[in-house]
């Protein structure tokens, strides 16, 4: 009996560990982000996507500066597939922060980002808390209200 607790114990803590090893990405994808970002030190996950999680991401975390988050989004192929980078409120445009301030107190506002995608469209992601859960209220590249998804 206590080999097999100590093998239960042994299985789970390997996949325990398992769950926090460092991402490594394809040659490709590592070798385009810093093209694109020289110099910057990257922390880099794995995402699944798509109808069947059948599509890998690679996710690249980074500072811009001391006070500035981006993350690029990369396909196992090294095509960008988007890129957000943190700014502040005065940057969104005057019709979203209007939006904001008619259904949203300003400590509600958590983080704030612009999004360019891979077809080149931009969009502003508002992280909001509301009623003790947190939604993206996302906008369209002029300001104007688009969807807002309640997140995990």
């Amino acid at each position: 009996m206590k080999n097999v607790f100590l093998a239960v114990v042994l299985l789970y803590t390997s996949f325990l560990i398992g769950q926090n090893t460092e991402v490594t990405p394809p040659e490709i994808v590592k070798m385009k982000f810093e093209k694109e970002y020289p110099g910057k030190v990257p922390v880099w996950s794995l995402k699944y996507v798509g109808d069947d999680d059948d599509e890998i991401r690679y996710e690249a975390k980074y500072n811009t500066d001391k006070n500035t988050k981006a993350l690029a989004v990369y396909d196992n192929l090294g095509v960008l597939k988007a890129y957000e980078l943190q700014i502040p409120l005065s940057q969104l445009p005057a019709k979203a922060q209007s939006y904001l301030k008619k259904n949203y107190a300003a400590k509600a506002i958590k983080e704030i980002a612009v999004v360019v995608d891979d077809k080149n469209q931009t969009t502003y992601e508002v992280g909001v808390e509301k009623n003790s859960k947190f939604y993206d209220v996302v906008f369209d590249k002029n300001g104007g209200f688009d969807v807002s998804i309640e997140k995990d």
